[in-house]
This record gives structure tokens, C-alpha cells and sequence, in this order.
């Protein structure tokens, strides 16, 4: 251990820090080492046991195995064999979850075991049931579900009767047939059976259950094809029944009304969320069952349970389950209070399950304030159970992560943040993972995820987030998820090792755990959209972890949270060095392009973001093009004419990225990929026809491309852009990609190799285009600034014309030096609507403040262009705007100049 400890230790009355290295842990008594093993989980007991021999002897003690919860992990076998020397006389309680675990349940040898609960059972059959029953003939209590049951039959349940004398409580979820014989075997031979609970299923026998008269509890809350005449005028005679369960049937206001007034015993009827019972008005304003409980969507619940104390007078109704639990002398209430701890919890998940419409009232008026109150209950399947209904019943859509924000504030105000975070701090792992589900959920609200941070809860899921049970990481990994969303989060996140714990999780489960994998990435993509957090996703080893993901998971969600966190380590280029990073780990690019072919549209969407961003770097763009990205991405932009639009823009974006090159533009056309960028082109998404129009700009550098854009109908798509789109950018854009399409080199290239495959009129297309690019440029004029700039060239009134022309957003835009070099001799076009565009260019390129100005600038100084400036300032077949247009460019180049000699 290498944890400092601080130890109160009486020096003259001050404290001392004692660092933990220079403690004899071995020297601590007998007592207080068993305390400490009781409060651990089983792994990390057998991890302190492992420590020394005196240990390994205390935590083979008898009263740390009296139960067990195997559910976090899948009990083979040969691990049941290994604990049997420690179960085979001690083991009293048994959780498991799943059917291998249950077919080995027998190994343990555990004939002393009195509790069997397990969950995730749909799959367990009736020799699984049988085998389990025959091995435990002392077994008191046998809970599966609350998941259906379905392979289970009324012969198994006759087997658990016959071989399970001593049962006390059976409750199984989701058979098919309850049948006559089974209930008849259970009334026989399990005579102590006092709890009965048949939830979900599709029939039972009504006239059977009549005859189990041990019963003292049961229900059959979900379960359908009841006929209620029968139950009614058989269960109101069971002697000994004090509470009844009947939620979620069709049980009408008659049967409920005769079993409260014929049974002389009952005392507690449940029929929450029963839609004809609630349908029937008169029936809800009614309260003639005096000395009775019925809990029901239209009654208080709080009310009716605390009509079971005698003397509540001083307590308020929502305190009455911490009353009772507080008290001394409960025995007389202590098991009907269990029971409706248990029946209501599970009931109120199931409700949130199916979220029938018309219960928000309900929700806010007491259900949030019953699931909380339960959350407290001694009882930890109870606990859990709650904890999931409020996970569960604050979503509205899981699909799209959105929650009732109503339900979630109802949380809040009933101090339920605090109370899941108290949750989520306790050894128990089951508590620990359904805390974390609610807390996770209830994050997707800013003002819930606020207070989450506020009350330390992010510290709370980092920490859960490093736990071995991958439950309770998986869940801890969804809070941190939904937590970074917030940008006010993040930096908290990775300050709490949050970062670090997510990247371990990749590592730790790498196969065979897609949702602690989905959630982990998610969570990785929201922080590394930070440019601080983004290095330390990278410091940990997030990238190499992230590229492992894209490369070997076959996963949808996997793949597309990992592709997204990629993009977004990617999308710092300018201030650190992770683009690059990605682009050299091996794999990545493959990977990355090979997702682009993906059958899930969000998956391609985000590989190609992450393609889009990686092509800005140099080498980037190269691997990508020799991993067959060109190809790829031509065939992701040919495909997605129907896709969403994020997966449009992101297509048409990478393509933009990687036909910076010119050899990449060129194979982008050779490809076939101008078709579906000028489809693009045309798409009313503004993101998706701008970055076509980028895309189209750089293709139409090169003259074979020109022509492939004329051919195939860009010129009117562009034309449509440069005069109608809502973007200045993609106008700016779709007049530059014009500009160079006819300033005379696609002509050349035309005239050499023929244009007879296809019936063009470029004289008509040229028209067409000068006619809107001489309009686009009109728009950036203010004619009497022009004509007073005209006159005289004055600071002021060349940063008027600046001011009026300049497009914010073209600052972004990073052009090579060939390209600056076209737009300068374009300036000595024979047109003079290109010379004024081409300098309309420039301005933007280096108008102080914008991102890649001063490249811009250094590149024209470089080339000697200041020299070309000055003469077209001054010749006479320079138009007037163009002319403004250079005086300004030359000013720009003057300030950049002075601020590098800075």
C-alpha cells in the first residue's frame, strides 16, 4: 500500500501525517482485519487475502462466505470448484446472472444455502431449475427474474416443491403456464410457503392458488388471462393473506372490491398502473374500504402506508418508510413493509420500462419521491431495482438521449443526487452500477450534471470508472460521457483521473464488452474536443487505444464513438501535434478508411470526419490517398444522395481535405468524383453545398478537372451557389472554383485534347459564369466608397472598402503557394471581371486577423508578387475596383511585414 494515512496521534495535542510505508498492516488485531474484509468486494477480499498468510487465513473465514454475489462475473465450473471448500458449509445466500452461471451453481457444493436470486434467466430451462432444487433441498427462498423466464414450465416448479420442502418464498417472473399441478405440488408439500410471487406470466391457475392457504403474500403483477371472477371468489378465502399484488393486470373495480371486503385477512392491495380499474371514475373518488390499503396510480401511496402504523400523527406521510425502518419494535409490520418495499419497486420499474403515456403526474407527485425513498431500503435488490427505475424513467427517448427534464428537476428537488452519489460510494458493486446508470442518465439535464459536479460526483465516476467489475465501470463510463458534454466538465474530468481511467478501460476489455467500449469512447470523443484534454487523452495513450478500436471491433457504436474521438484528437492542428500523432499510429488510416465503407451511416459519417480532418496535415493526406482513401471517399459521396446531412458534408469535406494535393485531385476526378460533389453542390444543406464548393474549388485547379465539371453540369450548380446560397463562404467559394475554370487554362487543355466526347458550348458556360462572379464581387461594393477610394487612397477609406468586403470566415482558408500564384497572374487576365475577383481573392487571403494571413503574405513576398501588385495598381486597363482591391493587398503585405520584424 502506498497510500499516505492520516493517523491521530496525541504530540502535544497536534496531529501528525505518518506516511503508510512506515505502518505494520500486519500487525492490526483479528477484528479489526475482519472488519475491513466485510466491507469489500469478493475480488478485492481474495486481492488483500493474497497479501500474506495471515490474511489468506482470515479472509477463508466462515462469516465472510455466508453469501456471495456472483452476478459481475460468469461462474464456470472450474471456478466453482475452486470456492467449494469455503461454501460447502458456510454458504447461507447465493446472487448469480445467467445460465452458465446457474449450471454451475451445483459445484459449489453449498448444501447449506438457504437464498437463490438470480437474474438474466430467460435462457435457464427446467433441468437447470431441477438440478439446482434437488442439489439445495434446504433452500427457504428462490427469486429469477425480474427478465422472463420463459423456457421454465410447471413441471420444474413441481420438482422445487417436491425437493424444497422448507420453502418459505418463491417468486419467478415470465413463465408461459403456471399450470394447476405445479401450484397443487407447491400447496402440498411446501407447507412454510408464505410468499408467492408470479409476475408476468401468461396464465396462471386462478382456482389452484386459491388452495396454497400457507400464503401470507402474493402476487401476480403483469400476469395476463387472469379471469377475475375466479381469483376474486377464491383468493378472498385464503386465511392467512395479508397483502396482494395486482399491478399492471386488467383487474377491474368488482374483484378488487369484493377481495377488500370479503377478505377478513388482507390487508394491503396493490393495483398500480391497472387501466380499467383507473378508468372507472366512481371508483377512484370512493373510499369505502376502511381498515384497508389500497395502492393504486389515483391514491397516495405515502397515505395508505402509513395507515398501517397506529400512531403516524407527528410524521409526514413521505417519511413513514424511515419511520419504520427507525423503529425498535417492528416485528408486527417488519415483513408486510418488506414486501411492499419489494412489490413497489418493482412494479414502479416496470412501469418506467414500458412509460405509458398519461403518468406524469404521477411521476412528479410521488413516484420520483417513492423510488428515492426506496433507494434507502435495507433490502439491496430493492435498492437496486429503484435505482434502475429512475434510470429508467426519466427517458423519454433513448434512442436520441433526451429526458424529461420535469422528472429530472422532480429528482433533484427530493435531494436524489446526493442520495445516488452516497449510492454509487458504497462497496456494493450492484448498488455502485445502478447508482452510476441513474446518475449517468439524469446528466443528459445541464442543471442535474451541474449538480452532479457540484457535489463531487465527477470524482465519484472516475473513480468507478477504474473498478474491475466492468458493470460498474461500464455505467461509471456513460456518467463520464454524458458529464463531458458540458464544456465546464471537462477539465474537472481529467483533473480527477478521469481521462487515464477511460483509456484503461479500452485496454482492460478490449473484446467482448461493447458497451463499456462505446461508452469509454464516447466519453474520450466529448473530451478530446478540448484542446487541453485532447493532449492528455493523448498523454495516456488514448490514441493507440482509440486506433485499436477502429481496427478491431466489430461494433457499430464501438467503431463510431471511436472514429469520432478520432476526428476530434485530429481537429487541433494548429496547436498541438495529436493530427499527426493519429495519422503515425499504425493502423489508423487503414482503419479509418476502411470504415468509411461501413453498412451503419453513423459510423461512415464519422470516419470520413475523421479523414476530413486528418487531410489537413501534409503527410496525412498522402497515407490516406495510398490507403485508398480517394477511392474510398469517391464512393461514400457516389452513395449518399439520401443520406443525413452530417454524412454529406463530412464526404464532401474529406474529399475537400485531400484534393489540396494535386495529384489527390486529380485521382478524386479520374475517380469519378465530380458527379456527386456537383449533386452536392446542389443539396439546400448549407453545410453540405459548402463543402462541396470547397471540394469543387480545388478540383478545378486542374484543368481536366475544369473540364469534367463543365461537362458534367457543374457550371450551373455553381452559378446557383455563387448567387443564391445563404453562405458567403460557399459563394466565395463556387465564384473562385468558376474563376479558375475560365481564366483560359481549361481552354488549352480543352483545345489539346478535344472536346468532341460530349456536345459543350464553353463560350455559353463562360458567359454564364463571368455574368454571376462580376455579380458576387458587386455585393462586397459600397459604390460611394468605391468612387471617394477612387479619388483618394487614405488609410480610412481603404478600411472601409476592407471592412464592406471582407468574409470573416475565408480567414480559415489555407491556400499553397501555386495557388496564390494563379490568383496574381490572374490579375493580368484579359477579363476584367477575373482581375477583380482575383483581387477580391487576395484581400481575403491577407486581410490582418485572418488565421492563415500572414502564410498567405509570407508566400507573396517570397515569390516577389509585391512587384506584380505595384504595376497593376498603377496600370491603365486595370479596372477601378481591382485596382482598390491591390492598394489594399499591398497595404496588408506592409502590415504583416512589420509585424514579423517584430
Amino acid at each position: 500500500m502506498t497510500r499516505r494515512v492520516r493517523r491521530k496521534l496525541e504530540n502535544k495535542g497536534k496531529d501528525k501525517i505518518v506516511s503508510s510505508s512506515s505502518l505494520d498492516w500486519t500487525s492490526l488485531d483479528y477484528d479489526a482485519v475482519l472488519h475491513l474484509f466485510t466491507c469489500l468486494n469478493h475480488r478485492d477480499r481474495a486481492s488483500l487475502a493474497s497479501t500474506c498468510k495471515t490474511w489468506r487465513a482470515l479472509g477463508a473465514s466462515s462469516c465472510l462466505w455466508t453469501s456471495l454475489d456472483l452476478r459481475p462475473h460468469k461462474l464456470s465450473p472450474s471456478t466453482a470448484t475452486s470456492l467449494a471448500s469455503r461454501c460447502t458449509h458456510h454458504l447461507r445466500s447465493l446472487r448469480f446472472r445467467g445460465v452458465e452461471s446457474a449450471d454451475s451453481i451445483i459445484n459449489l457444493k453449498a448444501r447449506s444455502l438457504l437464498e437463490v436470486s438470480g437474474d438474466y434467466c430467460r435462457k435457464i430451462t427446467d433441468a437447470t431449475l431441477a438440478m439446482i432444487a434437488a442439489r439445495h433441498e434446504g433452500l427457504e427462498s428462490l427469486e429469477l427474474g425480474p427478465d422472463f423466464c420463459e423456457k421454465i414450465t410447471g413441471d420444474a416448479i413441481e420438482v422445487v416443491a417436491f425437493c424444497c420442502p422448507k420453502l418459505k418464498k418463491l417468486r419467478l417472473s415470465g413463465l408461459r403456464d403456471v399450470t394447476s399441478e405445479a401450484v397443487e405440488a407447491l400447496a402440498k408439500n411446501c407447507t412454510q410457503l408464505t410468499d408467492l410471487g408470479l409476475l408476468d406470466c401468461l396464465s396462471v391457475d386462478e382456482d389452484a392458488l386459491g388452495r396454497v392457504v400457507s400464503l401470507q403474500y402474493l402476487s401476480v403483477a403483469g400476469t395476463s388471462n387472469i379471469k377475475w371472477s375466479v381469483a376474486s371468489s377464491k383468493w378472498d378465502k385464503l386465511p392467512k393473506l395479508i397483502g396482494l399484488d395486482v399491478s399492471r393486470t386488467d383487474v377491474g373495480p368488482g374483484a378488487v372490491s369484493r377481495l377488500l371486503t370479503s377478505s377478513k385477512s388482507l390487508k394491503v392491495l396493490c393495483a398500480v398502473n391497472c387501466r380499467v380499474l383507473e378508468e372507472d371514475t366512481s371508483f377512484m373518488s370512493s373510499n369505502r374500504f376502511k381498515g384497508k390499503v389500497l395502492l393504486a396510480l389515483f391514491t397516495n401511496v405515502f397515505d395508505g402506508v402509513a395507515s398501517l402504523f397506529a400512531d403516524t400523527s407527528k410524521k409526514k406521510p413521505k417519511e413513514i418508510f424511515s419511520h419504520w425502518r427507525g423503529l425498535e419494535d417492528k416485528a408486527s409490520v417488519d415483513e408486510t413493509m418488506r414486501w411492499i418495499e419489494w412489490i413497489v419497486s418493482h412494479t414502479l420499474l416496470r412501469t418506467a420500462e414500458s412509460n405509458p403515456q398519461g403518468l406524469d403526474e404521477f411521476w412528479l407527485k410521488q413516484g420520483a419521491a417513492l423510488l428515492l425513498t426506496l433507494m434507502q431500503s435495507s433490502q439491496e435488490d430493492v435498492q437496486e431495482r429503484s435505482a434502475t427505475g429512475l434510470a429508467t424513467f426519466v427517458v423519454i427517448d433513448d434512442e436520441n438521449a433526451s429526458i424529461d427534464c420535469g422528472r429530472a428537476e422532480a429528482v433533484m428537488k427530493e435531494g436524489g443526487i446526493r442520495l445516488l452519489l452516497d449510492l454509487a460510494n458504497s462497496w456494493r458493486e450492484g448498488l455502485q452500477s445502478e447508482a452510476a446508470k441513474a446518475i449517468a442518465n439524469l446528466s443528459v439535464n445541464a442543471d442535474v450534471a451541474k449538480t452532479v459536479a457540484d457535489e463531487g460526483g465527477i470524482r465519484i465516476l472516475a473513480g468507478l470508472a477504474k473498478s474491475m467489475n466492468r458493470l460498474v465501470a461500464e455505467e461509471a463510463a456513460g456518467g463520464l460521457w454524458n458529464l463531458s458534454v458540458g464544456e465546464e466538465h471537462k477539465s474537472a474530468i481529467a483533473e480527477a483521473g478521469g481521462v487515464k481511467a477511460l483509456v484503461d478501460l479500452i485496454v482492460r476489455w478490449p473484446n467482448g464488452s461493447d458497451g463499456v467500449l462505446e461508452r469509454a469512447a464516447g466519453a474520450l470523443a466529448n473530451l478530446a474536443a478540448d484542446d487541453k484534454c485532447s493532449m492528455e487523452v493523448a498523454t495516456a495513450g488514448g490514441v493507440h487505444a482509440l486506433v485499436m478500436l477502429a481496427r478491431n471491433c466489430k461494433y457499430e457504436g464501438v467503431q463510431e464513438q471511436a472514429a469520432r474521438a478520432l476526428a476530434n484528437l485530429a481537429a487541433h492542428g494548429d496547436t498541438n501535434n495529436n493530427n499527426a500523432a493519429v495519422g503515425q499510429e499504425a493502423g489508423a488510416l487503414e482503419a479509418l478508411v476502411q470504415l468509411t465503407q461501413s453498412p451503419h451511416e453513423g459510423v461512415k459519417q464519422e470516419a470520413a470526419g475523421a479523414l476530413w480532418n486528418l487531410s489537413f496535415d501534409d503527410k496525412n493526406r498522402e497515407f490516406i490517398a495510398a490507403a485508398g482513401g480517394v477511392e474510398a471517399l469517391v464512393t461514400l459521396a457516389q452513395s449518399c444522395s439520401n443520406a443525413s446531412t452530417g454524412l454529406q458534408e463530412r464526404a464532401a469535406g474529406a474529399l475537400w481535405g485531400l484534393s489540396v494535393s494535386e495529384a489527390n485531385s486529380i485521382a478524386i476526378g479520374r475517380e469519378g468524383g465530380v458527379p456527386p460533389l456537383i449533386a452536392l453542390a446542389l443539396s439546400e444543406a448549407e453545410d453540405v453545398h459548402e463543402t462541396a464548393a470547397g471540394a469543387l474549388w480545388n478540383l478545378a485547379f486542374n484543368p481536366g478537372n475544369a473540364l469534367r465539371i463543365v461537362e458534367e453540369g457543374g457550371v450551373p450548380a455553381l452559378v446557383h451557389l455563387c448567387s443564391s446560397s445563404a453562405s458567403k463562404m460557399a459563394r466565395f467559394m463556387a465564384a473562385l472554383a468558376l474563376a479558375y475554370m475560365f481564366d483560359g487554362r481549361m481552354d488549352e487543355y480543352a483545345l489539346m485534347i478535344g472536346t468532341s466526347s460530349k456536345n459543350i458550348n464553353l463560350d455559353g458556360a463562360r458567359r454564364m459564369a463571368l455574368k454571376h462572379i462580376e455579380a458576387f464581387v458587386t455585393t462586397f461594393m459600397d459604390p460611394q466608397i468605391f468612387v471617394a477610394a477612387a479619388v483618394t487612397s487614405t488609410p480610412t477609406i481603404l478600411s472601409q472598402v476592407t471592412e464592406r468586403a471582407c468574409i470573416l470566415e475565408a480567414g480559415h482558408l489555407r491556400c499553397s503557394g501555386a495557388e496564390i500564384g494563379r490568383f496574381v497572374t490572374m490579375l493580368r487576365n484579359p477579363s476584367s471581371i477575373l482581375k477583380a475577383c482575383a483581387a477580391f481573392a487576395l484581400v481575403q487571403f491577407t486581410v490582418p486577423g485572418g488565421r492563415h494571413a500572414m502564410h498567405h503574405a509570407s508566400l507573396m513576398q517570397s515569390g516577389g508578387e509585391a512587384r506584380v501588385l505595384r504595376s497593376a495598381a498603377a496600370a491603365a486597363s486595370m479596372p477601378r475596383e481591382a485596382k482598390i482591391f491591390v492598394k489594399i493587398i499591398i497595404r496588408n503585405l506592409e502590415h504583416h511585414q512589420a509585424e514579423s520584424s517584430l
